[in-house]
């Protein structure tokens, strides 16, 4: 059996050395050419397995122009690109490509244009096209195929699949005032992201559809993110005519919202009703299951994979793809308690 090489990348010659057998072999075995012995191509992969050999993407890329990876690249990996990944992953199965998820950033602060930054990394050599999640910059052109999830950008320029935000937020609102609440707040994600602005105008929307005047006094905003939700969220709640219930923009600020208000000594749902969007898994395993908008976040990865892959070949594809959203009833919402003024 070959000496496999734990400390340092195997390399064809280290491959060569093992089999006995010449670098050119080794080559012509590892790209599939003639001229070498089905007994002696046996050998010298058996030796390739033995010792982990890999042969490296961008001397492939060099030789052929392509790689046979895709991309997926997020701003940071959390529940909502994670569920988008796991879509992905299904989708790739079906393909004859591999799946290279990558993040380059080490902060919490989102930067615009780190698509950009990202993909001149990882263009020409390592992968041959990317699905790009929340890209935050005004390209439409990029060295690679590039498909888009819930970009801030709107455009049809750009290949795209989203959700329908608009529709989203009117439902959850909706849904909150059915219940009976007349005084209901919205905790938004980030001001410059296309959903976030549909999310709040469908709030808008639906509050006026149900004859309540919005308060701009109940409105705040998030970021999409915990750690930003808890000021805006505790601000509103301590107000003395404070909401009975919040729409928040995404399922980890509901989650915040909610922490905030226990903080407060207020029980959800009796004293405040919650209700997010997105249904990631941290929406059902919080310790008041929260009523969200349920976005098929696993189903939008296959579509853009499997869209980014037909763009590559050439196929002809629906190039802009919006899904809808479904609420789902949990236990983070209930009718409002009558409270002495």
């Amino acid at each position: 059996m070959a000496t496999v090489n734990t400390t340092a990348r195997v390399t064809m010659a280290d491959v060569a050395q093992a089999a006995g057998v010449s670098v050119a072999t080794v080559s012509k075995v590892v790209n599939n050419k003639d001229g070498i012995s089905p007994a002696r191509t046996a050998h010298v992969r058996r030796i390739i397995d033995e010792m982990g050999y890999a042969a490296s993407l961008g001397a492939q890329s060099l030789r052929s122009r392509s790689t046979g990876v895709l991309g997926m690249l997020v701003a940071e990996f959390e529940p909502f690109s994670t569920e988008l990944l796991k879509g992905a992953s299904r989708a790739i199965k079906a393909t004859e490509y591999e799946l290279l998820a990558y993040s380059g950033r080490s902060h919490s602060a989102p930067e615009d244009g780190w698509e950009r930054r990202h993909l001149a990394r990882l263009s020409g050599a390592l992968i041959d096209g990317a699905v790009i999640v929340t890209p935050s910059g005004t390209e439409t052109i990029f060295p690679v195929p590039v498909v888009a999830i819930d970009p801030h950008l709107d455009t049809d320029a750009l290949p795209t699949v989203r959700c329908n935000s608009y529709d989203g937020a009117f439902q959850a609102t909706s849904y909150l005032a059915e219940l009976g609440h007349t005084k209901i707040g919205y905790l938004g994600g980030r001001s410059d992201l296309k959903s976030s602005q549909e999310r709040e105008l469908g709030y808008r929307d639906a509050l006026l559809n149900a004859g309540i005047a919005v308060n701009d006094a109940y409105i705040g905003q998030g970021d999409y993110l915990p750690e930003a939700s808890q000021a805006p969220a505790r601000e509103i709640l301590s107000r003395e005519d404070r909401p009975t219930a919040i729409f928040a923009a995404n399922d980890l600020s509901a989650i915040e919202v909610i922490k905030v208000a226990e903080e407060l000594g207020l029980n959800v749902p009796r004293d405040l009703s919650v209700i997010g969007f997105d249904n990631v898994p941290e929406a059902a395993l919080f310790r008041i299951p929260l009523t969200t908008m349920a976005q098929p976040l696993g189903e939008m990865g296959e579509i853009a994979l499997n869209m980014l892959a037909k763009i590559i070949s050439g196929e002809e594809v629906e190039t802009q793809v919006l899904l809808p959203v479904e609420l789902v009833v949990r236990d983070s919402c209930a009718p409002p308690q009558h409270r002495a003024q």
